[in-house]
């Protein structure tokens, strides 16, 4: 992982994340009325769908459009940088003057015709991050047990994060579910995070950890400066349950 995030770390994330709800998000809206999404190769998108099958995914700083039409398999794939929204939902298929939520928190349209900047090496950071956060999510999804009723895996739109939510057991705390995922950033965390955020106010054992209003966080430069990061990552994800179920 690289050390750092750049200085146009922000507007390539906020360009991504408009892609991610406007355009990737919808054109699973469109077809099913669901917009969670996945992360794939260098990225996020949607997973399969229609009769086709159809898949709509970012790879870097490329728009992927993938068909499994019964007259053949085909891809195409176009530039984000400097393409309008209006472009790139024509590329899509999509139509952005349909109704789109995709939650309370759903962000504002870029200007349809405003050009989007899409700087490559921040875009594979992006890529990257949401890869080492899902296969740690997969990682801490394969130790909890399963009358905890943990969810799988998706990357939403609405706050352009991957996360999970489970139960965890503590008699101070029957039943009660905590998130734990991995964010691009947003307007609290201009860089990528983890985050652990138990769904009431309970905080138990160490203060220190729970360092944020919603629970606890670890920056994306303490991770990409860990000997390897997805252990990291699992291990701060391990802390959050551990403490929440201590007795």
């Amino acid at each position: 992982m690289q050390p750092t995030v750049s200085a146009t770390h922000t507007t390539t994330r906020e360009a991504l994340h408009a892609v991610a709800c406007h355009v990737v998000a919808r054109s699973r809206v469109a077809a099913t009325g669901r917009f969670g999404l996945r992360v794939t190769p260098g990225g996020f998108g949607t997973p399969e769908f229609g009769e086709a099958p159809q898949r709509v995914r970012v790879d870097g700083s490329l728009l992927v459009v993938e068909s499994g039409a019964a007259s053949g398999a085909s891809s195409r794939a176009t530039s984000i940088d400097g393409a309008t929204m209006a472009t790139l939902a024509a590329f899509a298929g999509v139509d952005l003057g349909a109704a789109l939520s995709v939650g309370h928190d759903t962000p504002p349209m870029p200007p349809a015709d405003a050009r989007l900047a899409v700087a490559a090496a921040d875009a594979a950071l992006l890529g990257e991050w949401f890869g080492v956060c899902s296969r740690a999510l997969a990682q801490v999804l394969a130790s909890v047990a399963a009358e905890h009723r943990p969810t799988m895996a998706q990357l939403w739109p609405e706050h352009f994060d991957i996360a999970i939510d489970t139960a965890y057991p503590h008699a101070a705390s029957p039943g009660h579910r905590v998130n734990l995922g991995g964010s691009a950033g947003d307007a609290g965390h201009d860089h990528p995070y983890l985050y652990v955020g138990p769904w009431t106010p309970f905080r138990p054992g160490e203060p220190a950890f729970w360092n944020a209003s919603f629970g606890a966080t670890l920056s994306y430069e303490q991770i990409a400066a860990a000997r390897d990061p997805l252990d990291a990552s699992v291990a701060f994800f391990r802390r959050g349950l551990a403490l929440l179920s201590a007795a």
